[in-house]
Protein backbone atom coordinates (compact mmCIF):
# COMPACT_ATOMS: atom_id res chain seq x y z
CA UNK A 1 0.00 0.00 0.00
CA UNK A 2 1.47 3.48 -0.71
CA UNK A 3 1.80 6.31 1.87
CA UNK A 4 1.55 9.50 0.30
CA UNK A 5 2.97 13.01 2.56
CA UNK A 6 2.81 16.01 1.38
CA UNK A 7 4.18 20.16 3.24
CA UNK A 8 4.70 23.21 1.39
CA UNK A 9 5.44 21.39 -2.31
CA UNK A 10 7.45 18.60 -1.14
CA UNK A 11 6.00 15.00 -1.16
CA UNK A 12 7.15 11.71 0.07
CA UNK A 13 5.51 8.72 -1.17
CA UNK A 14 5.96 5.47 0.25
CA UNK A 15 5.98 2.31 -1.75
CA UNK A 16 7.58 0.83 -4.81
CA UNK A 17 9.52 3.06 -7.09
CA UNK A 18 8.39 2.21 -10.79
CA UNK A 19 4.74 1.31 -9.49
CA UNK A 20 4.56 4.96 -7.74
CA UNK A 21 6.45 6.86 -10.86
CA UNK A 22 3.86 4.64 -13.07
CA UNK A 23 0.42 5.53 -11.15
CA UNK A 24 1.42 8.70 -9.70
CA UNK A 25 3.55 10.80 -11.70
CA UNK A 26 2.28 12.23 -14.90
CA UNK A 27 4.49 12.37 -17.95
CA UNK A 28 6.70 15.28 -18.82
CA UNK A 29 5.99 16.92 -15.71
CA UNK A 30 9.55 16.84 -14.10
CA UNK A 31 12.38 19.37 -14.46
CA UNK A 32 15.11 17.20 -12.72
CA UNK A 33 15.78 13.63 -11.85
CA UNK A 34 18.43 12.60 -9.79
CA UNK A 35 18.46 8.59 -9.42
CA UNK A 36 20.56 6.68 -6.92
CA UNK A 37 19.59 3.23 -6.81
CA UNK A 38 20.57 -0.13 -5.11
CA UNK A 39 23.81 -1.08 -6.46
CA UNK A 40 24.03 -4.81 -6.65
CA UNK A 41 26.86 -5.34 -3.87
CA UNK A 42 25.24 -6.64 -1.55
CA UNK A 43 24.76 -4.02 0.81
CA UNK A 44 21.88 -4.49 3.53
CA UNK A 45 19.44 -1.98 3.56
CA UNK A 46 17.12 -2.12 6.76
CA UNK A 47 15.02 -4.63 6.03
CA UNK A 48 16.26 -4.97 1.97
CA UNK A 49 19.50 -6.89 1.17
CA UNK A 50 20.74 -5.16 -1.98
CA UNK A 51 21.84 -8.42 -3.96
CA UNK A 52 19.86 -9.52 -7.68
CA UNK A 53 20.31 -13.05 -8.79
CA UNK A 54 21.94 -12.32 -12.09
CA UNK A 55 23.51 -9.13 -12.94
CA UNK A 56 20.95 -9.27 -16.33
CA UNK A 57 18.51 -9.78 -13.84
CA UNK A 58 19.40 -6.24 -12.24
CA UNK A 59 19.92 -4.68 -15.45
CA UNK A 60 16.69 -5.70 -16.20
CA UNK A 61 15.16 -4.06 -13.52
CA UNK A 62 17.11 -0.87 -13.72
CA UNK A 63 15.62 -0.85 -17.34
CA UNK A 64 11.95 -0.53 -16.04
CA UNK A 65 12.71 2.34 -13.93
CA UNK A 66 14.56 4.04 -16.16
CA UNK A 67 12.05 3.85 -18.77
CA UNK A 68 9.53 5.44 -16.02
CA UNK A 69 12.62 8.49 -15.43
CA UNK A 70 12.32 9.06 -19.40
CA UNK A 71 8.72 9.52 -19.19
CA UNK A 72 8.05 11.60 -16.44
CA UNK A 73 10.94 13.94 -17.13
CA UNK A 74 10.11 17.15 -19.08
CA UNK A 75 11.45 17.88 -22.84
CA UNK A 76 14.17 20.19 -21.22
CA UNK A 77 14.66 18.11 -18.41
CA UNK A 78 17.82 16.56 -17.43
CA UNK A 79 18.52 13.25 -15.59
CA UNK A 80 21.22 12.58 -13.36
CA UNK A 81 22.28 8.66 -12.81
CA UNK A 82 24.36 7.03 -10.35
CA UNK A 83 25.34 3.38 -10.17
CA UNK A 84 28.19 0.70 -8.89
CA UNK A 85 31.76 1.18 -11.53
CA UNK A 86 29.99 -2.74 -12.23
CA UNK A 87 26.99 -1.73 -13.35
CA UNK A 88 27.43 1.50 -15.16
CA UNK A 89 27.76 -0.05 -18.87
CA UNK A 90 24.97 -1.49 -18.51
CA UNK A 91 23.14 1.92 -17.79
CA UNK A 92 25.36 3.61 -20.33
CA UNK A 93 24.30 1.54 -22.94
CA UNK A 94 20.91 1.25 -22.68
CA UNK A 95 20.15 5.32 -22.30
CA UNK A 96 22.73 6.28 -24.95
CA UNK A 97 19.96 5.19 -26.93
CA UNK A 98 17.09 7.24 -25.46
CA UNK A 99 18.87 10.59 -24.30
CA UNK A 100 21.66 12.40 -24.79
CA UNK A 101 24.22 11.41 -22.66
CA UNK A 102 26.27 14.77 -21.86
CA UNK A 103 28.66 14.02 -19.10
CA UNK A 104 29.98 11.20 -17.68
CA UNK A 105 30.95 12.16 -14.49
CA UNK A 106 33.13 10.59 -11.80
CA UNK A 107 33.00 11.53 -8.04
CA UNK A 108 35.90 10.49 -6.21
CA UNK A 109 36.35 10.44 -2.55
CA UNK A 110 38.48 9.75 0.17
CA UNK A 111 39.63 5.97 1.49
CA UNK A 112 38.86 4.76 4.62
CA UNK A 113 38.97 1.65 6.49
CA UNK A 114 40.79 -1.70 5.22
CA UNK A 115 41.11 -1.29 1.31
CA UNK A 116 41.58 -3.78 -1.16
CA UNK A 117 45.26 -5.58 -1.05
CA UNK A 118 44.46 -7.75 -4.56
CA UNK A 119 43.54 -5.40 -6.11
CA UNK A 120 43.07 -1.66 -6.59
CA UNK A 121 40.51 -0.51 -4.62
CA UNK A 122 37.58 1.97 -5.91
CA UNK A 123 37.37 5.57 -4.38
CA UNK A 124 35.09 6.97 -6.95
CA UNK A 125 31.31 6.38 -8.53
CA UNK A 126 30.46 7.22 -11.50
CA UNK A 127 27.82 9.71 -12.79
CA UNK A 128 25.51 9.71 -15.92
CA UNK A 129 24.54 13.36 -16.87
CA UNK A 130 21.70 13.16 -19.53
CA UNK A 131 18.67 15.76 -20.78
CA UNK A 132 16.50 14.77 -23.60
CA UNK A 133 16.89 17.79 -25.83
CA UNK A 134 20.73 19.00 -26.18
CA UNK A 135 19.49 21.90 -28.15
CA UNK A 136 17.15 22.91 -25.03
CA UNK A 137 17.96 22.31 -21.20
CA UNK A 138 18.51 24.06 -18.24
CA UNK A 139 22.76 24.48 -17.57
CA UNK A 140 23.09 27.04 -14.85
CA UNK A 141 27.45 27.32 -15.13
CA UNK A 142 27.61 30.48 -13.07
CA UNK A 143 25.66 29.21 -9.70
CA UNK A 144 28.33 26.27 -9.84
CA UNK A 145 31.70 27.91 -10.54
CA UNK A 146 35.10 27.08 -9.14
CA UNK A 147 38.35 27.90 -8.07
CA UNK A 148 40.35 27.81 -11.51
CA UNK A 149 44.05 27.06 -9.86
CA UNK A 150 45.96 28.28 -12.90
CA UNK A 151 44.28 31.71 -12.78
CA UNK A 152 43.42 32.19 -9.11
CA UNK A 153 47.00 30.64 -7.53
CA UNK A 154 49.36 31.37 -10.60
CA UNK A 155 48.42 34.12 -11.63
CA UNK A 156 49.74 33.67 -15.34
CA UNK A 157 48.78 35.86 -18.14
CA UNK A 158 47.72 34.90 -21.62
CA UNK A 159 49.64 36.47 -24.05
CA UNK A 160 47.96 35.05 -27.06
CA UNK A 161 44.90 37.66 -26.81
CA UNK A 162 45.31 41.37 -28.41
CA UNK A 163 45.67 42.21 -24.84
CA UNK A 164 47.42 40.41 -22.50
CA UNK A 165 45.03 39.08 -19.75
CA UNK A 166 45.11 37.56 -16.38
CA UNK A 167 43.61 33.88 -16.48
CA UNK A 168 40.03 33.11 -15.34
CA UNK A 169 40.11 32.55 -11.49
CA UNK A 170 36.81 30.85 -11.85
CA UNK A 171 35.89 28.36 -14.40
CA UNK A 172 32.92 25.36 -14.53
CA UNK A 173 33.84 21.94 -12.70
CA UNK A 174 35.07 19.33 -15.20
CA UNK A 175 34.06 15.96 -14.82
CA UNK A 176 35.75 14.83 -11.77
CA UNK A 177 34.03 16.16 -8.92
CA UNK A 178 35.99 15.63 -5.52
CA UNK A 179 33.85 15.50 -2.23
CA UNK A 180 34.23 13.96 1.21
CA UNK A 181 31.99 11.11 1.65
CA UNK A 182 29.87 11.46 4.35
CA UNK A 183 31.17 11.11 8.25
CA UNK A 184 30.08 9.89 11.26
CA UNK A 185 30.73 13.04 12.60
CA UNK A 186 29.48 15.32 10.44
CA UNK A 187 26.12 17.42 10.73
CA UNK A 188 24.29 15.59 7.85
CA UNK A 189 25.13 12.44 8.79
CA UNK A 190 22.12 9.74 8.78
CA UNK A 191 22.25 5.87 9.66
CA UNK A 192 22.25 4.06 6.36
CA UNK A 193 24.90 2.79 4.05
CA UNK A 194 25.54 4.33 1.28
CA UNK A 195 24.92 8.34 2.23
CA UNK A 196 25.62 10.93 -0.56
CA UNK A 197 26.80 14.09 0.36
CA UNK A 198 25.07 17.56 0.11
CA UNK A 199 27.65 19.05 -1.93
CA UNK A 200 27.31 16.62 -4.16
CA UNK A 201 23.26 17.38 -4.66
CA UNK A 202 24.11 21.12 -4.38
CA UNK A 203 26.13 21.32 -7.21
CA UNK A 204 23.76 18.91 -9.69
CA UNK A 205 20.39 21.19 -8.57
CA UNK A 206 22.12 24.44 -9.10
CA UNK A 207 23.09 23.61 -12.36
CA UNK A 208 20.51 21.59 -13.60
CA UNK A 209 17.21 23.38 -12.34
CA UNK A 210 15.59 26.69 -11.37
CA UNK A 211 13.69 27.87 -8.34
CA UNK A 212 9.99 26.64 -8.17
CA UNK A 213 11.48 23.48 -10.26
CA UNK A 214 10.38 20.18 -9.35
CA UNK A 215 12.82 17.55 -8.42
CA UNK A 216 12.66 13.90 -8.41
CA UNK A 217 14.86 11.06 -6.56
CA UNK A 218 13.15 7.48 -7.00
CA UNK A 219 15.38 5.57 -4.21
CA UNK A 220 15.69 8.99 -1.45
CA UNK A 221 17.54 6.77 1.31
CA UNK A 222 18.68 9.69 3.64
CA UNK A 223 16.26 12.44 1.37
CA UNK A 224 19.32 14.36 0.60
CA UNK A 225 17.95 15.13 -2.75
CA UNK A 226 14.76 16.38 -1.35
CA UNK A 227 16.50 18.67 2.10
CA UNK A 228 18.75 20.17 -0.27
CA UNK A 229 16.18 21.01 -3.14
CA UNK A 230 13.83 22.81 -0.29
CA UNK A 231 16.89 24.30 1.29
CA UNK A 232 17.52 25.51 -2.49
CA UNK A 233 13.51 26.77 -3.19
CA UNK A 234 12.92 23.84 -5.19
CA UNK A 235 9.92 21.43 -5.03
CA UNK A 236 10.51 17.93 -4.60
CA UNK A 237 9.07 14.33 -4.86
CA UNK A 238 11.16 11.48 -2.65
CA UNK A 239 10.10 8.29 -3.12
CA UNK A 240 11.49 4.76 -0.62
CA UNK A 241 10.20 1.85 0.25
CA UNK A 242 11.81 1.47 3.43
CA UNK A 243 9.75 3.01 6.72
CA UNK A 244 13.13 3.23 8.83
CA UNK A 245 14.53 5.83 5.77
CA UNK A 246 10.60 7.48 5.54
CA UNK A 247 11.09 8.98 8.86
CA UNK A 248 14.37 10.39 7.98
CA UNK A 249 12.67 12.27 5.05
CA UNK A 250 9.40 13.15 7.46
CA UNK A 251 12.52 14.88 9.37
CA UNK A 252 14.74 16.41 6.96
CA UNK A 253 12.58 17.43 4.20
CA UNK A 254 8.89 17.90 5.61
CA UNK A 255 10.25 18.94 8.63
CA UNK A 256 7.70 16.84 10.80
CA UNK A 257 8.37 16.29 14.39
CA UNK A 258 6.54 13.17 14.82
CA UNK A 259 5.06 9.98 13.20
CA UNK A 260 3.03 7.20 14.93
CA UNK A 261 3.72 8.68 17.87
CA UNK A 262 7.49 8.16 17.83
CA UNK A 263 9.52 11.78 18.30
CA UNK A 264 11.76 12.02 14.80
CA UNK A 265 15.29 12.94 15.90
CA UNK A 266 18.82 12.82 14.04
CA UNK A 267 20.75 10.18 15.35
CA UNK A 268 22.54 10.39 18.32
CA UNK A 269 26.11 10.18 18.77
CA UNK A 270 28.54 9.60 21.35
CA UNK A 271 32.36 9.76 21.11
CA UNK A 272 34.22 7.27 22.51
CA UNK A 273 38.36 6.60 23.02
CA UNK A 274 40.66 4.16 24.76
CA UNK A 275 41.84 5.55 27.99
CA UNK A 276 45.39 5.29 29.59
CA UNK A 277 44.56 1.82 30.97
CA UNK A 278 42.98 0.55 28.21
CA UNK A 279 39.25 1.15 29.01
CA UNK A 280 37.10 3.24 26.74
CA UNK A 281 36.49 6.34 28.33
CA UNK A 282 33.63 9.38 26.36
CA UNK A 283 35.65 11.97 24.71
CA UNK A 284 34.10 15.48 24.41
CA UNK A 285 36.37 16.96 21.41
CA UNK A 286 35.61 14.45 18.71
CA UNK A 287 39.02 14.19 16.99
CA UNK A 288 40.88 10.96 16.29
CA UNK A 289 38.78 8.65 17.96
CA UNK A 290 36.78 5.78 17.09
CA UNK A 291 33.29 6.50 17.54
CA UNK A 292 30.22 4.11 17.95
CA UNK A 293 26.40 4.97 17.78
CA UNK A 294 24.22 4.64 20.84
CA UNK A 295 21.94 1.88 20.53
Amino acid sequence: MTMKFEVDGHLIYQGDAIEIMKTEIASGSLDLIFVDPPYNIGKKFADFHDTWPSEEAYAKWAQQWLDECIRVLKSTGTLYVMASTQAMPYFDIYLRKRVTILSRIIWHYDSSGVQAKKYYGSMYEPILHCVKNQQNYKFNADDIKVEAKTGAQRKLIDYRKPLPTLYNSEKVPGNVWYFPRVRYRMDEYEEHPSQKPEALLERIIRASSNEGDMVLDPFSGTFTTGSVSRRLNRRSISIEIQEEYIKIGLRRVLHMRKYKGENLLPPEKIYIRQNGIGKRAEDSTGDLFDVISKP
